[in-house]
Parts: C-alpha cells; structure tokens; sequence
C-alpha cells in the first residue's frame, strides 16, 4: 500500500528490479539533471525567468556586486555566456551593472529591487522541484543521495583541476 502524500493522492513506490551497472550511472544522472532543469524552468516562468537565470540571481543575492566574470567562475559557465546573461537579466529589470567604486576598470553586477524580489519565487520553484523529484524517498534516502552527489561533483572537479593544472605544464 502507498504513502498518502499531501496532495491527498497515493503514491505506490515501484520497485526497479533492474541490474544496473556502473555504465549506466553517466546517462541516468544526465537524464536526472536534465528533467530536474526543465521542471524548475517551467516553475521559474510566471516569475519570468528563464533557464540558468536563477543561479546568477541566487549568487547575487547571497554575494551581491560580483564581476561578470566572477559570476561565470562560480556558475561553471564561459564568459561569453555570462555576459549574455547578464545583458538579457539587465533588460528584464533583474540586474543593473554599475562601475567599481574603487577601480572604474571593472564592471560589477548588483540585483535589482525586482531581481531580490524573485529570490523567494527562486527558493519555492525549486522546492516544489526538490519536493517532486523525490516523492516517496525516506529523509534517509535524501541524505543519501545528496551526500552521493556531492561526492561525485568533488571527484570530477578535483579531476576538472588536475586536468587544468596538466595543460598549465
């Protein structure tokens, strides 16, 4: 018998009695990130954000004034890409750049009122994400997974860095 959730519905957990091996993990975890990505987008639409706009807000508000390229370095994404982000954010009212007070060669990015003000709107989309991804999992088996996650981001980033520092040789 299912879990009653609160959306009043039972939900039955399907037991997969699939053999998976490790060649299964790249596309099963692709394929995760990838509905993960088009949930939250759908969610962030009324807020009239699009894709990847979150993160630069959800940086912003926690480290506001960051360069362009500061903001790229932290979000794993290029320069360029940044930059078109920031453009697009700046014409929705989200983001203003401003000139650094102390060193007018460098162009910092600050949030809006209406860029703070998604925060919130960020934080829900997201949850009802989280919240749906993870229907019938035990607080344990979240724990679980979170931990097994990051584990595998540190592994490919202290890859990523051992990489880059070869090509620096």
């Amino acid at each position: 018998m299912g879990k009653k959730h609160k959306d009043g519905k039972k939900h039955k957990k399907k037991k997969d009695q699939t053999e998976y091996t490790l060649a299964d993990l790249s596309p099963a975890l692709t394929q995760a990130a990838r509905s993960m990505r088009t949930v939250l987008s759908r969610n962030l639409l009324e807020s009239g954000l699009y894709a990847g706009q979150d993160g630069v807000i959800l940086s912003l508000a926690e480290s506001d004034g960051m360069t362009a390229g500061g903001l790229a370095q932290k979000l794993g994404v290029k320069a360029p890409t940044m930059t078109r982000t920031i453009g697009r954010m700046e014409a929705q009212g989200f983001l203003e750049r401003k000139p650094d007070a102390e060193d007018a060669r460098l162009t910092k990015v600050y949030l809006t009122e209406l860029g703070r003000g998604s925060v919130q709107a960020i934080e829900l989309a997201a949850s009802s994400c989280d919240k749906l991804a993870t229907i019938d999992f035990s607080e344990k088996e979240i724990r679980n997974l979170v931990r097994l996650l990051k584990a595998i981001d540190a592994n490919l980033q202290a890859e990523a860095m051992h990489v880059d520092e070869d090509e620096e040789d």
